[in-house]
């Protein structure tokens, strides 16, 4: 416990922290006012492992149960204590020290071609469709919300979500609309009925793929709503619109150039993109190791100070940039308490290591947006001048039509 107990008794300066190690002794630290959490050590080398690694450490730890929560508290208390104290005095010195080291592999670890953006696709959303039923929206909805004020539950939040992007994208009746990273067909089979458009999905997850055929049919938006299983470098054609939420973080740093070349490609010279991704708001980093391990092999939660030159780059405009970040904070709380208590069903499609690692992961999302600088940017973007509004009460408008695009674009002219 030598190491980290140095550690620890740096960090903690807000709330309690309890650690009870494999041979039963307690250490306490802190215990300045604040929540108090007490955790138990299984493992005789667990603190060493933590102190030299903590993300892999506590979260294979936890999944594996060779670290466990006391007093009926919850790995979300156990993660918010420590993420709020690191915000408060920084990041710990190993980790510090060792952050470069990862910085020089992570664009071996992000080289994503087409036949490895498939397989990581894969080991994510290829998962039982039911689990995600469990714990996302009623039109599961994987990406951050939107709550305006009053909003407080997540399916309307969503929808407001879906709403506010159509209204960035400046819809009109009989466009033609791309969506890079499709997920179920929300968005597509949305833009289609609200705005009376003509929406191209791509995915590379089978599963997504086939939910999302099966939506449209239901609907009767197949004419109008079609979803492909293909990578977006494949993508041909000309668009009015094109929509990405939620799969910029799966492109990797070293594709950004192919990425954004390739909506410049595809963009109709009046176009509008909209971009919803992840991202930092701290400057470039590197994927946390557990979850690049065992949650979204190949991701990459890019900064605005990455992203920007490479649109650049690409011949492309930025025209207005929004933040979000406190939105997707709420969005994972929200995903945190429908999962746990719908744990039962998820163990019985899985099992309760899967559970822990599930839990792991919206947890400590949900403490990293809350405390270490994860946000959300919405980035639109065309290929001139003057294509938008010189003003954002466009926005606002379309929102109030209800989704009426025509009587929006009439209102923003």
């Amino acid at each position: 416990m030598f190491m980290l107990t140095l550690i620890l008794r740096r960090l903690i300066v807000e709330g309690e922290l309890t650690i009870t190690d494999s041979n039963g002794k307690a250490h306490r630290f802190g215990g300045n006012g604040g929540p108090s959490v007490a955790v138990r050590f299984h493992e005789p080398s667990l603190p060493l492992k933590i102190a030299l690694n903590p993300s892999m450490a506590l979260g294979e730890a936890y999944v594996d149960g060779r670290l466990t929560v006391e007093g009926g508290g919850t790995i979300y208390e156990f993660l918010d204590l420590l993420t709020r104290n690191i915000a408060e005095t920084g990041q710990p010195a190993p980790q510090r020290l060792f952050a470069p080291i990862g910085m020089l592999f992570r664009r071996i670890h992000q080289f994503n071609p087409a036949f490895r953006s498939k397989r990581n696709v894969a080991h994510h959303y290829d998962l039982s469709g039911e689990l995600y039923d469990l714990f996302l929206d009623q039109d599961k909805q994987y990406s951050c919300a939107y709550f305006p004020e009053g909003v407080n539950d997540i399916d309307t939040a969503q929808e407001r979500k879906k709403r506010h992007i159509a209204a960035k994208l400046l819809l009109k009746d009989g466009q033609t609309v791309l969506d890079i990273g499709s997920g179920w067909g929300g968005m597509g089979l949305y833009l289609a009925k609200s705005a009376g458009t003509e929406v191209t999905g791509i995915t590379l997850s089978e599963e997504q793929l086939k939910v999302s055929k099966d939506r449209a049919a239901q609907a009767g938006l197949q004419d109008r709503a079609q979803f492909h299983l293909r990578d977006y470098r494949d993508q041909t054609g000309h668009f009015d619109r094109i929509v990405s939420v939620g799969m910029f973080e799966h492109v990797g740093i070293g594709h950004f150039g192919q990425y954004f070349g390739k909506i410049h490609e595809v963009l109709a010279d009046d176009g509008v993109a909209l971009l919803h991704t992840i991202g930092r708001s701290d400057g470039p980093g590197n994927t946390d190791p557990w979850i690049r391990k065992y949650i979204f092999p190949g991701g990459y939660i890019p900064s605005l100070s990455e992203t920007v030159p490479a649109i650049e780059r690409a011949g492309l405009v930025v025209t207005d940039i929004e933040f979000l970040g406190p939105h997707y904070a709420e969005t994972l709380k929200a995903w945190r308490e429908r999962f746990r208590r719908n744990w039962d069903k998820v163990a019985d499609l899985y099992d309760e290591n899967f559970c822990r690692m599930w839990e792991f992961y919206l947890a400590g999302s949900e403490v990293s947006f809350r405390y270490l600088g994860l946000t959300v940017f919405q980035i639109q973007m065309t290929k001139r001048a003057g294509v938008v509004p010189m003003t954002r009460d466009y926005i606002g408008e379309w929102e109030k039509t209800g989704g009426n695009a025509r009587l929006a674009s009439e209102r923003a002219a």
